[in-house]
């Protein structure tokens, strides 16, 4: 049984920060390193998509100040972060809703994904200004005016990027076990994992203990 599509619910950099006593700030950019070690991962182990959830439409309701870094730390980055994967054969991929987010951000994002659009290896999906209910509404107001009706098969068709598959495997760190709107249609039918661990503690040897955690589940897809 092979582990197409991983789902990571990062959660816990704030209170890994609190723990460690360091400011919000440096949970976050603690946590983008951890990404980055985790695609390398999951590049390495053949996973063909990994996808991340790193900011919610409800995460816009915190201190403006933290807000206003995550989204600073993100135009920084994300080109340097493309350009890593480029050259690791890896595809990067936004799925969210534009709104509220500053132009800037968004045509760096949209860079981004034009530097590994060649790319063949893994996927690496981040959720960012992303929301479960709002991307099944999307889809599901475009499928109304593309079709003329709303099925499942349409609904689909029009999800964020829809050539990225169903989750098999959502992992959520920070001991929280609940789904948070996260992918609600793809993880229809995915296995869960909660761990205890925050998400800047994460570790490339964590990919390789999911996988295994995988492989020992019986998926019977309501049979």
């Amino acid at each position: 049984m092979n582990l197409k599509h991983l789902g990571i619910i990062a959660d816990g950099n704030r209170r890994w920060a609190k723990e460690n006593n360091l400011p919000k700030i440096e949970g976050h950019k603690r946590g983008l390193k951890t990404i980055e070690t985790l695609v390398e991962a999951a590049a390495r182990a053949g996973i063909p998509y990994v996808t991340f959830y790193v900011f919610s439409t409800e995460n816009w309701g915190r201190e403006k100040s933290e807000v206003d870094y995550i989204m600073k730390l993100a135009e920084t980055k994300i080109l340097k972060m493309a350009e890593k994967m480029a050259a690791n054969n890896v595809k990067l991929l936004i799925l969210g809703s534009r709104g509220k987010v500053n132009p800037t951000l968004t045509s760096l994002a949209e860079k981004a994904e034009k530097i590994t659009e060649d790319c063949t290896g893994t996927t690496a999906c981040f959720c960012f200004n992303y929301g479960g209910e709002q991307e099944i509404a999307d889809a599901a107001n475009i499928a109304i005016e593309a079709e003329g009706e709303i099925t499942p098969a349409t609904i689909r068709k029009h999800l964020y990027h829809p050539e990225v598959p169903d989750l098999d495997m959502v992992v959520r760190t920070s001991g929280e076990e609940r789904i948070s709107g996260f992918m609600l249609w793809r993880a229809a039918y995915a296995e869960f994992m909660f761990l205890e661990k925050y998400f800047p503690e994460m570790e490339a040897a964590d990919i390789q203990m999911i996988l295994e955690e995988y492989e020992s589940r019986n998926r019977r897809f309501g049979k």
